[in-house]
């Protein structure tokens, strides 16, 4: 018993280790006392895996160090899955939203690599991203664009889910080309 759940305690740190971080903001923040003022830091961080999961958190603390680390534990809780095509890109265009935050989102060709603003560049190199075109419309707000990024992500579906959802196979969903004018006479 004891050694399965060293052997479970070492595959959960060494999984802990692979994890990209990635510290997207830090903000000042300052409180008015009696005597003066008190600061505060608030990190953005987020957190992948680079093969398709993708988290991110904030964490507000009195050090940087302290609010680094309490931002790093929350992405690593709110981490999802994101299928990938080819494991480089997307499978299909996406746009996202998050409070006043718009982003869109585009499948790249190999080699482009990611042309994105910095928020949404952290997202894409944790999540193993590696050709994407990006745009954000409407802030530059850190916190709503990292959001507004996983919103879109969130959606995205690969062509082995909307089969399965759909009960038919893959072929089928994705078509080859002169196979829809096929089907079509068959149906009349």
């Amino acid at each position: 018993m004891a050694r399965e759940e060293r052997r479970e305690r070492r595959d959960r740190d060494s999984e802990q280790s692979e994890l990209v971080e990635k510290l997207v903001s830090i903000n000042r923040v300052a409180k008015v006392v009696k005597g003066g003022r008190r600061f505060g830091f608030a990190a953005l961080v987020v957190v992948g895996d680079g093969k398709g999961r993708v988290g991110h958190g904030a964490g507000k603390a009195r050090e940087v160090p302290e609010a680094i680390r309490k931002a790093t534990e929350q992405a690593k809780k709110s981490m999802v899955r994101v299928p990938l095509r080819e494991g480089r890109t997307l499978h299909h265009d996406l746009q996202g939203r998050f409070g006043a935050g718009k982003v869109v989102l585009r499948a790249a060709p190999a080699g482009t690599g990611i042309i994105a603003g910095g928020p949404m560049r952290a997202v894409f190199e944790a999540l193993g991203v590696h050709d994407v075109v990006a745009k954000s419309v409407g802030t530059s707000n850190p916190h709503n664009m990292v959001k507004a990024t996983l919103d879109a992500l969130t959606h995205l579906s690969s062509p082995r889910l909307v089969a399965a959802r759909r009960g038919r196979k893959v072929a089928e969903i994705l078509g080859k080309p002169g196979e829809a004018e096929a089907n079509l006479e068959g149906v009349s």
